[in-house]
């Protein structure tokens, strides 16, 4: 192998594919596969026109439903009642798109999720 300051685009792509981990056993799956992508491109040169793709992604808590008369009484200090129990999987979407289910965590001074279940769903 040659130096690695002197290593080209090509170069790096050959190792990264040599050094891929093998494909996930039949009882385990992938992210993308679960998602409807299992002809998914195998190497870094073929994904580069979707890397700098905006996605949204959401995590919900949980939903309520009220009326409008009920919404217009709310106020500072009102509280929701949502339909999940404390400790129950919250929904992870992306870009509208239920995927996940998780954790919340904190994450120093912020929120974040763990993924514990992705979801497969048949693309349409």
């Amino acid at each position: 192998m040659a130096d690695e300051t002197s290593l080209e685009l090509n170069e790096l792509e050959d190792e990264v594919t040599d050094a891929a981990p093998s494909p996930p056993a039949d009882d385990e799956q992938s992210f993308a596969e679960s998602a409807g992508f299992s002809d998914m491109p195998r190497n870094a040169r073929d994904l580069e026109a979707v890397y700098d793709i905006p996605v949204q992604v959401s995590a919900v808590l949980g939903k309520a439903t009220m009326q409008v008369s009920q919404l217009l009484k709310l106020g500072r200090g009102a509280v929701v009642e949502l339909d999940r129990k404390v400790g129950e999987a919250i929904d992870i979407y992306v870009n509208n798109r239920l995927v996940a289910r998780g954790e919340v965590v904190v994450v120093e001074d912020r929120l974040g999720v763990t993924m514990t279940e992705i979801i497969k769903t048949d693309r349409t």
